[in-house]
C-alpha cells in the first residue's frame, strides 16, 4: 500500500499499514516550508531539532512544550496531504504517564496534529501504552536519543557492541508491543537496524540507520544546506541553499550601498496605479 500521490490526507492507520513500503518523512517547522514539502511527504515531523536548527541551541534539551505547540500549529496550517507528527520535548513526558497524557493531549488539541513522538524504549513502554489506550497515537524513537545526550556523553552511534545492540533490539520490541504505530531508529549500526525492521510489526523510520528501514527521515535544513554547523555522516545534501542565500544577501547589500536599489521600478510615483 502506498499513500504517495493520494489526494486524501495520510492517516496514522495508513502509515501503520505501510509496513514494507518506503515512507518519506521530513522535518518541518514553519507554514511556508510545510506547504513546499507536503506534496512529497507521507509525514511532516515537527522535531525538537528546531531548537538547534532555528534557535541556535546546543542541544534539544531547552526546547519547551509551548515552542513545540507553536511550531506544530504552524506546520499543520501548511499541510494538506502529509500526516503531522509533533515531538514531545524533554521533561514533558518522562515523569509519569498521566503527565505525558496531559501534555500530549495539549499538543493534539492545540496544533491539530495527528500524533506525537517520544524518545525511549523499555522504560517508556508503560507511557506509550497509557497514551495509545487513551486515543493518542505515538511514534517511538530508539537507538541514539538526542534528549539523552548527557547520559550518552554526546551524539554517538549505538549498536557497536553486542550489549548495545541487544539493548536497542529490546527497546524496539518494547515500543512496538506497547502500541506505537511506528518508530524512528536513529544512529544505529546498519545490521542492527535492518534486523529490527524485519523483527517488528510496525514501520521503522531510519535516520543514520539502514536503507532496509520502512522509511527515512532527515532534518530539512540538512537536506537543503541551510544548517552548516555540522553535517552528520548520514545526511545527503540535495541543495546548497545556504550558499545561495548568502550570495543573494551579498548582492542586495551591494546594491543598497551603491544606491542601485531601489530602482525606479521599485518605487511609487504620483499617478501610478500599482499595488503596494
Amino acid at each position: 500500500m502506498s499513500v504517495q500521490g493520494d489526494a486524501k490526507p495520510v492517516t496514522v492507520p495508513a502509515l501503520r499499514a505501510m509496513k514494507g513500503t518506503p515512507q518519506v518523512w521530513l522535518t518541518a517547522y514553519t507554514t511556508p516550508m510545510a506547504k513546499l514539502l507536503d506534496p512529497h511527504c507521507d509525514v511532516l515531523l515537527v522535531g525538537d531539532s528546531l531548537g538547534m536548527v532555528l534557535y541556535g541551541l546546543p542541544s534539544t534539551l531547552p526546547v519547551t512544550l509551548e515552542t513545540m505547540i507553536a511550531h506544530g500549529a504552524a506546520v499543520v496550517r501548511g499541510a494538506r496531504h502529509a500526516c503531522v507528527v509533533v515531538d514531545l520535548p524533554f521533561g514533558s513526558y518522562q515523569e509519569s504517564p498521566p503527565l505525558a497524557f496531559r501534555h500530549a493531549a495539549r499538543v493534539l488539541a492545540e496544533t491539530g496534529a495527528q500524533a506525537v513522538k517520544l524518545e525511549g524504549g523499555a522504560e517508556m513502554a508503560e507511557t506509550i501504552r497509557f497514551l495509545t489506550q487513551r486515543g493518542v497515537p505515538v511514534c517511538g524513537h530508539v537507538g541514539l536519543m538526542p534528549q539523552s545526550v548527557n547520559v550518552a556523553g554526546g551524539f554517538r552511534a549505538t549498536g557497536r557492541t553486542e550489549d548495545e545492540a541487544q539493548r536497542v533490539r529490546a527497546d524496539a520490541h518494547a515500543v512496538a508491543d506497547a502500541g506505537a504505530f511506528a518508530m524512528v531508529i536513529e544512529g544505529t549500526l546498519e545490521p542492527v537496524a535492518a534486523e529490527i525492521t524485519q523483527a517488528v510489526a510496525i514501520p521503522t523510520i531510519g535516520i543514520g540507520a539502514s536503507a532496509a528501514c520502512d522509511g527515512q527521515v532527515l532534518v530539512i535544513d540538512d537536506v537543503l544546506g541551510t544548517f552548516n554547523d555540522f553535517t552528520p555522516r548520514f545526511v545527503r545534501r540535495y541543495a546548497e541553499l545556504g550558499v545561495e542565500i548568502s550570495r543573494a544577501a551579498a548582492a542586495y547589500a551591494a546594491d543598497v550601498r551603491a544606491r542601485r536599489f531601489p530602482a525606479p521600478e521599485n518605487t511609487f510615483l504620483r499617478g501610478q496605479n500599482s499595488r503596494p
